[in-house]
């Protein structure tokens, strides 16, 4: 009996290996971006030195995780000399479940060009829509990194006046999965 139940065992683990080694990957892309390469001078931002056009990339995510309820998109600088904090770009939640894709320019101010239901928070510029990279002049390249969440709730009770920190702890306590693209952006004047 021993021998058959360990069998049984075994198998059932061979299984689920098999079955996890052929899992679909939960995938973030952009037409525009490609991992590890220069961010294009179009979504870069007009302001504080940067003569971009301040433009949100185009974003597309595939293979969320099942039970999948919201998304959420954060942009984030871990290099930015701020002593530590980096530097958020962008922070879009309650995205809904079937959205599988941000358009170019989907990151405005008045957030017009989102889902409806979606809502952005305020980011490191002072307000809330897409705020390109802009980092220090003579900076190595920065990264950039774009991440989705796949949220277990439908919307998240952002409480009025969040810091985008908060909100990505509570996109944190909620995910489900994530996937990331990261690319890079530097100015020598």
């Amino acid at each position: 009996m021993r021998s058959t139940t360990a069998a049984f065992a075994a198998g059932c683990a061979a299984l689920v290996l098999a079955s996890a080694g052929n899992a679909v990957a939960f995938e973030l892309s952009s037409a525009a971006l490609k991992p590890k390469a220069t961010i294009p001078q179009k979504n870069v931002y007009n302001g504080f030195g940067c003569k971009g056009e301040n433009v949100s990339p185009p974003l597309e995510w595939k293979d969320a995780p099942k039970g999948t309820k919201s998304f959420a998109l954060m942009v984030h600088d871990p290099d930015a000399p701020t002593g530590g904090a980096g530097w958020w770009h962008w922070v879009v939640y309650n995205l809904p479940a079937d959205t599988h894709s941000l358009a170019a320019g989907a990151g405005s101010a008045d957030g017009r060009n989102l889902p409806q239901g979606a809502a952005q928070q305020a980011i490191d510029f002072g307000a809330p829509g897409w705020g390109g990279p802009c980092p220090p002049v003579g900076d190595k390249p920065h990264r950039y990194v774009f991440t989705v969440y796949a949220l277990k709730v439908d919307k998240l009770d952002v409480p009025a006046g969040a810091t985008a920190s908060l909100v990505g702890f509570m996109v944190n306590a909620n995910a489900l999965g994530k996937a990331s693209l990261t690319a890079k952006y530097g100015r020598t004047k």
